[in-house]
């Protein structure tokens, strides 16, 4: 009997062993839940946040289409005022020699205008004094044919009248040729300016042909849109083709993206770890600093969806440089 209670008592212990150890496994498991941290960690690429483009500009109302001749290597490290692109001059300077030789012409041309005005001024007065005169003479006719019979009055008085309507002929004429030759010279004068302008205009396009970065950098050629490679020398580029970018590598960010899971849990202004994927225990503060609103594919054809997110790199450093890969590990609180 005592055998049997002590059996007994031993698989009662054994059996409360058994479910304080469960228990205790149960509670563990709790607290670890309890203590997990998401973490969130995602690929992306460096770039400069200040890049300036150079889009080939409209010299002018002409030259929509440039050649280049000269063109600095791609990748190459500049400072503010370098020269990078030199556009060639020479179609410019042939249209100034024409323009040149069409203004000595035209300014020839509006100097003889007026002479010629000035002689058929002349001419036209001369006539209007002389007709003048024989209007005067006419007028002391009719005063001296007083005693004279009614037929010859009538005859003088007709011949006055003629003379008369002559005299007004002629100044009407002399005005309406005045208001013809100042327009006639208008009309040549503006000629004149608006070859002097064209001219002055080529003659200053000529500085803005040697193209300079405003900002130190990395030069990067463009792409020749109509042949898909880079921009060389000899290529010719016309109005709005990119011809090259220089990005600011002084401060960079990371363009990455987000899966869609993770949207909710990253906001602006959030601390990111930033690590090179060329050395990947060299890390950089950043911190969120754009989140895109809309959900799209990560890549065509793919089931995953993603949110656009660019990370601001708190420090500058000269082995940050666009283009390279670096990993994103997105800071939670506590």
């Amino acid at each position: 009997m005592n055998r049997k209670i002590i059996q007994g008592l031993t698989l009662l212990s054994g059996l409360l062993l058994i479910v304080f150890s469960c228990n205790k496994g149960d509670s563990t498991k709790e607290n670890s839940r309890q203590g997990f941290q998401k973490q969130i960690v995602e690929t992306g690429q460096l770039n400069a946040i200040n890049s300036i483009a150079f889009p080939l500009e409209r010299y002018g109302r002409y030259w929509y289409e440039m050649r280049i001749i000269g063109l600095l290597e791609h990748g190459s490290l500049i400072e503010k005022g370098d020269s990078i692109i030199q556009l060639d001059p020479a179609e410019i300077r042939k249209s100034i020699i024409e323009w040149e030789s069409n203004l000595e012409t035209q300014m020839a041309n509006l100097e003889k205008l007026k002479v010629d005005q000035n002689i058929r001024r002349n001419e036209m007065i001369s006539n209007i004094k002389n007709q003048q005169a024989s209007f005067e003479m006419k007028k002391l006719e009719i005063e001296a044919s007083r005693f004279e019979s009614e037929r010859q009055r009538k005859i003088k008085e007709l011949e006055f009248k003629q003379e008369q309507i002559q005299l007004e002929k002629e100044e009407k004429k002399m005005n309406l040729y005045e208001i013809i030759a100042a327009s006639d010279l208008k009309v040549q004068e503006i000629r004149v300016l608006q070859l002097k302008n064209q001219i002055k205009n080529a003659y200053s396009i000529l500085p803005r042909l040697t193209i300079r970065t405003p900002v130190s950098g990395v030069f990067q050629v463009g792409e020749n849109w109509r042949t898909n490679e880079m921009i060389k020398i000899g290529d010719n580029v016309y109005t709005g083709n990119n011809m090259a970018n220089v990005p600011e590598l002084k401060y960079m960010k990371v363009t990455t993206s987000i899966n869609e899971t993770d949207f909710l849990d990253i906001y602006e202004g959030q601390k990111v770890i930033v690590r090179m994927d060329a050395v990947p225990d060299l890390a950089f503060d950043g911190e969120v600093s754009y989140i895109g609103k809309l959900c799209h594919e990560k890549e065509p054809g793919s089931r995953q969806k993603v949110f656009d997110v660019e990370i601001k790199i708190l420090q500058s450093d000269e082995r940050l440089k666009p283009g390279m890969t670096v990993s994103c590990e997105y800071l939670q609180n506590e």
